[in-house]
């Protein structure tokens, strides 16, 4: 953690540029939720993760061998190691989750993250908690609540994993905010395929049944790998143009998304209550941004 707290001044905040890579992150993990659902009735968590890397690992040397190899290396060892053993933990948890939970529901669960990265980030990273940031934030949370208006019903195995997977995700966003100023974002996905791949096929080969696929599980592989890309490098992006108190935020709008989609596609029922959760996430996000751009930030 002491590389982490070497994190030098950052440059020149751009959220609204920010807000529109977030939002690829968003989209991108919408996807990927689809293909985990359809791919997870016949596949282990460990072998989906597995499929992920094996085809973002060649579309990645592909893009180190047109910019050159030497641009790969990355600055930071350890902390790149060390990002993608909390990172690959957080996903396990959050592919098993989404087997036992509802989408909207794990992805309200998971937005307990920036509670967690948040707090992380203004004791490791020096980032200033300024007021609106906050609100923006507790605006956020507030309309998760209101959406999953939480009693003792939702305290089940799967909601407890989810809630470790948001836990794991924070340290994890943060120590790849660290990352970013030293490593472009591109590298930054590189290495996290590289060094994932056989935290995910060890497990896969040697512990669980290997399920090879049929041609009709295909096109959701192949979504599986290009959004393992896409998520993170937009998020990598996202946290070179500003803090990571305001990109976090941002995300929130994954959470109508997923209750869309699981209403269009799994017949997961949309109340009142996600519209009126979805609306305060959204002002919330639309706020942060607003005082962003008004506070001498390009």
């Amino acid at each position: 953690m002491a590389e982490i707290a070497e994190h030098r001044d950052a440059p020149p905040q751009d959220a609204l540029r920010a807000a529109f890579w977030v939002l690829g992150t968003a989209f991108s993990f919408i996807l990927m939720m689809i293909a985990i659902r359809q791919l997870s009735t016949s596949m282990s968590s460990f072998e989906l993760l597995s499929f992920r890397s094996l085809l973002g690992i060649p579309v990645m040397c592909a893009v180190a061998w047109h910019m050159g190899f030497r641009q790969v290396r990355t600055r930071r060892a350890g902390m790149q190691i060390g990002r993608n053993v909390v990172h690959f933990g957080g996903q396990w948890c959050w592919v098993i989750g989404l087997t036992l939970l509802p989408m909207a529901h794990v992805t309200a669960l998971e937005f307990t993250m920036p509670i967690w990265t948040v707090a992380i980030a203004m004791l490791v990273l020096g980032e200033r908690a300024k007021s609106h940031r906050i609100i923006a934030t507790l605006m956020g949370l507030a309309g998760v609540l209101l959406i999953l208006r939480p009693g003792i019903e939702i305290v089940t195995d799967g909601a407890l994993v989810v809630l470790l997977a948001a836990l794991l995700y924070a340290i994890s966003n943060v120590m790849m905010k660290s990352l970013t100023g030293d490593d472009a974002p591109w590298v930054i996905v590189f290495w996290m395929q590289i060094i994932q791949l056989p935290l995910a096929l060890l497990p896969a080969v040697f512990w669980f049944d290997w399920v090879w696929p049929v041609w009709a599980d295909s096109p959701w592989i192949l979504a599986m790998g290009v959004t393992g890309i896409s998520a993170h490098f937009c998020l990598a992006r996202a946290f070179q143009l500003a803090d990571a108190m305001v990109c976090i935020p941002i995300d929130f709008v994954r959470l109508p998304l997923a209750a869309l989609v699981g209403w269009l596609f799994y017949s997961e029922a949309v109340s009142v209550w996600v519209l009126m959760g979805a609306l305060l996430i959204f002002a919330g996000n639309y706020y942060s941004v607003w005082r962003e751009t008004r506070t001498g930030t390009p």
